[in-house]
């Protein structure tokens, strides 16, 4: 039984936490995959760079809207994938091999295995290699375990071949098709990378619109789009599946009555769940919600001495909120008698599909629902100069304002560089900045994309 000042489970954001303040610890660190988490090695990372290839690919199919006749005679998928993971990989055994061999973590035990609690505070660790499980103890304990795709019990899943955003970036070849179970962020802009490069796609969503958590105007913009570019199959449910002579056949009920759909290849996309389960938590006293474990305001569990972040306990599976909960969890463990809470006010989310969203706030839907009172500012990117200058005809802001003060109560951009051009507004957001003083008190470079949201912001029928 090895004992331990703190131990930390999971290699994403938790890694970040320690630094040379915690060199007169001992320390353990375990990670059951790879070092850097879902981020660096299946998530952010590794799919904007896929995302930005798709981007470039697309561009030939636009052209012409611009009077320039191009065409796109291929994409060398090894290439495009061996580029991304020839960087991503060292960066990840990098990581790896500082924590095991560097002489900075001489305090620092690694176990690669899977961690489970059996008691407060204690843990065993089954190695990935097969060896004995080993027991180990902890003053204080944080869970970094991240989540894992959520793969549904469908009838004849297990005869056939399926990815997950886990494993569909390490093919050795593309497919002539796709069908993609899922509606949301991961679906979204898998079905942008497949399809850009040539692979037919279908979209089965069990919702009639794709991206439901969006802001109504946004997810009916984006399912219009969407229908115009993919084979989607709105308000169906997959019933199961089963290898047909094309690769794999999905049977599904629909408003419409039965249907099947064919592909060379299955993307199940239907989300993520935290890995609660595999670390046993309730054995170490550590109380769920809806399956994520629960947290206070500074990252603290129901356990004395365990806190927890990321996507194990965030109800935001993103990698800028898991990297604020490090730095709240890495304070708090330096200063226990001085603790600092975690700021959940207003984060940002976007989805790195064609065109692209950003979001921040509430949406108009969760405002009508709450009673709040409100109104609403709009600007498509077609009534903008640079809107003209790429002839976008889809895109637009929408911002929510309340109507005494002007303060932003949420911000929806759908568009070209969506995620860059809301910035100023969760800046705004974080530092309680008025729409009026927003748009007036600081000049807009024009003409550049930003005006889009500089005129939305005009368009408030405030006071």
């Amino acid at each position: 039984m090895q004992h331990f000042d703190l131990v930390i489970i999971g290699t994403g954001s938790g890694n970040s936490i320690l630094d040379q303040r915690f060199t007169g610890m001992k320390v353990a660190i375990v990670e059951k995959g790879t070092f850097g988490g879902t981020c660096l090695n299946v998530g952010c990372i590794p799919t904007k760079m896929f995302v930005h290839t798709a981007d470039v690919a697309s561009t030939a199919a636009n052209g012409h809207r611009l009077g320039v006749d191009a065409e796109l005679s291929g994409v060398r998928w090894a290439d495009v994938r061996d580029r991304i993971f020839g960087r991503i990989d060292p960066i990840a055994e990098g990581g790896r091999t500082y924590r095991i061999e560097h002489p900075d973590n001489a305090n620092v035990t690694v176990f690669e295995g899977t961690a489970r609690f059996t008691g407060l505070r204690r843990l065993e660790v089954t190695p990935n290699d097969g060896g004995s499980p080993q027991q180990i103890t902890a003053e204080r304990i944080v869970l970094a375990a991240g989540s894992r795709p959520v793969v549904p019990d469908l009838p004849g899943l297990d005869q056939v071949a399926y990815h997950t955003s886990d494993t569909i970036m390490r093919l050795d070849k593309l497919p002539d098709s796709v069908v993609i179970l899922g509606s949301g962020f991961i679906a979204a802009e898998f079905a942008h990378i497949m399809s850009s490069f040539g692979v037919e796609v279908t979209m089965v969503a069990r919702t009639n619109r794709i991206l439901r958590d969006q802001d109504g105007a946004i997810s009916e913009r984006i399912t219009q789009i969407a229908a115009r570019k993919w084979d989607l199959r709105l308000e169906s449910h997959a019933q199961a599946v089963r290898p047909s002579e094309n690769g794999v056949a999905v049977e599904l009920s629909t408003a419409r009555g039965p249907e099947t759909v064919e592909a060379g290849l299955l993307l199940i996309a239907v989300g993520r769940k935290p890995n609660t389960d595999l670390l046993d938590v309730a054995a170490g006293g550590i109380k769920t919600v809806d399956g994520r474990v629960w947290v206070d305001d500074y990252q603290r569990t129901s356990a004395d001495g365990v806190y927890a972040l990321g996507d194990i306990s965030s109800p935001d599976q993103l990698k800028h909120v898991a990297n604020h909960e490090a730095r709240v969890v890495q304070h708090n463990l330096l200063h226990p008698d001085d603790p600092i809470a975690a700021n959940h006010a207003h984060i940002p989310k976007a989805v790195f599909t064609s065109p692209q969203i950003a979001s921040v706030g509430r949406t108009e839907e969760q405002l009508k629902a709450e009673g709040v009172p409100y109104v609403v500012g709009t600007q498509a990117y077609a009534d903008i100069a640079y809107g003209w200058a790429m002839e976008d005809t889809t895109g637009f802001a929408k911002v929510l304002a309340d109507p005494e003060s002007g303060r932003l109560l949420g911000v929806h951009i759908i568009g070209p560089q969506a995620p860059t051009v809301i910035q100023p507004a969760i800046q705004a957001m974080s530092f309680g900045l008025d729409a009026k003083r927003m748009a007036r008190g600081q000049y807009w470079i024009h003409p550049a994309m930003p005006e889009v949201l500089e005129n939305a912001l005009l368009n408030l029928p405030l006071k």
